[in-house]
């Protein structure tokens, strides 16, 4: 970051290709429009480009991209008027398996979707981010910009309330 903020392209070259994947795929996480989550991530490495200096490494870099996108995601949604967001599940199925297991993967991923489409914003940003980024508590916490504790109990909840939805559905859906 030292040599970003001295102006090194090189060095903002070489973030942006180790982080431009994970920071897009967050942010269309959240975004409904592709082109937008383009816009935000051309915004938020934009601010790393500017503001690479106030860098303090009191956390990882990623974090603290991740927390840069975070909260042009949730500007973009304000200038808009909209809070609320919708996460998508990658469809992650193996081509090579039957077509019963695929048509059972495509049916789980529709009730899981479901289910996080009823969880609150906070507790689908912390489960996004434990579950699909990899992210440790404590870079989860400074992505969103509150306690360690606050990120452990929305990820407890959360993970309660997908377990009782996902055996609501599938129950159901068995009938």
């Amino acid at each position: 970051m030292r040599q970003i903020a001295n102006g090194d392209q090189a060095a903002f070259a070489a973030l942006y290709r180790a982080l431009e994947g994970p920071t897009l795929r967050f942010i269309r996480s959240k975004m409904n429009d592709p082109h937008e989550a383009n816009d935000i991530l051309h915004e938020v490495f934009m601010e790393v480009w500017r503001s690479a200096g106030k860098f303090e490494g009191r956390s990882m870099v990623r974090t603290w991209v991740f927390g840069i996108a975070y909260r042009k995601t949730v500007d973009a949604f304000r200038k808009r008027g909209k809070i609320e967001t919708r996460d998508e599940l990658p469809e992650q199925i193996d081509p090579a398996d039957g077509a019963d297991t695929m048509l059972n993967a495509r049916q789980e991923a529709v009730h899981l979707q479901s289910c996080l489409d009823g969880l609150s914003e906070e507790q689908r940003l912390a489960i996004s981010l434990a579950y699909f980024e990899d992210m440790t508590y404590d870079e989860i916490a400074e992505v969103a910009g509150v306690p360690a504790g606050t990120v452990k109990s929305r990820v407890f909840h959360a993970k309660k309330l997908l377990a009782a939805c996902m055996r609501s559905r599938i129950e159901r859906a068995a009938l």
